[in-house]
């Protein structure tokens, strides 16, 4: 198929966002849509629960490897050209997954759709060099709250589709919306004005890839292997022996994969220290609180005897407001800036948690913890991107952005693996459900996460607006941002 030509004319900012925004919605829904219909797979599979859980691990660990190296050769040899690349990769792994029989081939397509994670920074690195200057915060916060809540969505629309369809279709639809999005970003998306010049480091992108996936799968596999076990003590050592490898590697390297010097911005650091305290709360609280609702309160003596169809429904206040605050959050930086912003949304999560720790026996209880929560998650998760967007040169966006998503899933990471040794006290296989003081002691964890998130959001510094292209008109002024500071 021939390309279009070069010369015809830019599309509307407006179209390429549209083809952006289908893309990462259809990224977010595959995060999430596996979790909640787990015991499905394992009876459709015919697998174990230590196998099944591999559908997640594998997606996590796919996606930790591709979001920041995908985003750093977007940023070299063209956002669009990756973007493509990137979508296609979606596409045939959601496939891979509609057709899959076997638990082998589901976490062989999990793997292939966790590349998907290279979306986040090149679609923000598409705004950064698209959009006009005063539309850049909005459309990044708006992409930033369709990512979180495509999340909540996935949880909310698993059960229906396997209750009235099959699992396959959890795939199928995911894979329509990432084929329209692939052909949409071929004719509609234009080729990147900034390129970052000299070749991509490999050797850093090996040594990138191996600490990520060693400290990754060290604490996702920690509650089942044993944390003092010879694997997940051999996994963490590994890890430790190639993250300084790794950043000496970056540090000597006249064209680095991710540049020290950049992630070293007190801006940068600061924004990443938030985002992990971050993604500790916001991804544990999306894997247990589904299901804390599902378990049978005849049995357990707590929970709310939830479908997974009705355990989705209580997290639809906080799906509504991941939305609604993520829209209104670009807005609302322009009053009283991004930094604020960031704060009020680690702060208002602060009581969403202690309220869950409090009392989680009534559905009225969770749906308030569950509304405070997604007005929490879109002010924080939109304001987190914009400042990381703003604070780095314009051919730097992709890896800085795609470091700051990564840096979440590892908190993320850490938090679901902390919880679940948490709830595994005391669990034996007479008696396999958690107890209800496990998920008070998950809660309040969750709690003191976001209190030192707010801490962190609170030292941010301030952030210098810098051009979105060479020869174009500086990005969003940020002075209203760091006004607050």
């Amino acid at each position: 198929m021939p390309r279009r030509p070069a010369d015809i004319s830019r599309p509307h900012y407006n179209v390429i966002f549209a083809v952006l925004l289908i893309g990462i919605s259809a990224y977010a829904v595959l995060q999430s849509l596996v979790a909640p219909v787990l015991a499905t797979f394992i009876t459709a599979l015919h697998t174990t629960q230590d196998t099944a859980t591999w559908l997640m691990t594998a997606y996590l660990l796919s996606a930790s490897v591709a979001t920041p190296i995908l985003g750093r050769i977007g940023d070299k040899i063209g956002k669009e050209r990756m973007l493509v690349i990137t979508l296609l990769a979606l596409t045939l792994g959601s496939g891979l997954a509609a057709l899959a029989h076997s638990v082998g081939l589901m976490i062989i397509a999990r793997v292939i759709q966790g590349l998907g994670g290279g979306l986040l920074p090149l679609s923000f690195g598409i705004i950064r060099d698209e959009f006009p200057a005063g539309k850049v915060n909005s459309a990044i916060g708006l992409g930033s709250a369709t990512l979180a809540v495509g999340s909540g969505l996935g949880l909310l629309i698993a059960g229906p589709i396997v209750a009235h369809l099959n699992y396959h279709w959890l795939f199928w639809i995911p894979m329509i919306l990432t084929a329209v999005a692939t052909v949409a970003c071929w004719m509609f998306v234009p080729e990147s004005p900034v390129r970052t010049p000299g070749k991509i480091s490999w050797g850093a992108a090996v040594l990138l890839s191996a600490w990520l996936v060693l400290l990754l799968l060290a604490v996702s596999e920690g509650p089942t292997w044993g944390w003092g076990s010879p694997k997940v003590i051999g996994l963490f050592a590994g890890a430790a022996v190639c993250l300084p490898l790794w950043i000496w590697t970056e540090l000597k390297s006249s064209a680095p994969l991710i540049d020290m010097r950049m992630m070293r911005l007190p801006t940068v650091w600061t924004t990443n220290v938030v985002a992990m305290l971050f993604g500790v709360g916001m991804y544990t609280v999306m894997t247990f609180l589904p299901q804390l609702v599902q378990t049978p309160r005849a049995i357990a003596g707590y929970g709310l005897s939830a479908s997974i169809t009705q355990s989705g429904v209580y997290l639809l206040p906080m799906t509504i407001g991941m939305f609604l605050l993520g829209i209104a959050a670009a807005p609302l930086a322009k009053r009283i800036g991004l930094k604020v912003v960031l704060v009020l949304g680690c702060a208002v999560s602060i009581p969403a948690f202690a309220a869950l720790a409090l009392g989680h026996s009534q559905g009225w209880q969770i749906y308030l913890a569950s509304g405070l929560l997604g007005v929490g998650i879109g002010l924080a998760f939109s304001a987190m991107s914009a400042i990381v967007v703003q604070a780095v040169p314009a051919s730097q966006v992709g890896v800085a952005s795609g470091m700051n998503a990564n840096i979440r899933t590892i908190g993320g990471a850490i938090g679901s693996s902390v919880g679940a040794s948490l709830l595994a006290t005391g669990v034996t296989a007479a008696n396999p459900i958690p107890k209800d003081a496990g998920y008070t002691h998950v809660f309040w964890l969750l709690a003191a996460a976001a209190v030192l998130a707010t801490l962190a959001a609170l030292i941010i510094p301030a952030v210098k607006a810098r051009p979105a292209a060479p020869g174009a008109e500086p990005a969003f002024d940020e002075d209203a941002v760091v006004a607050a500071v």
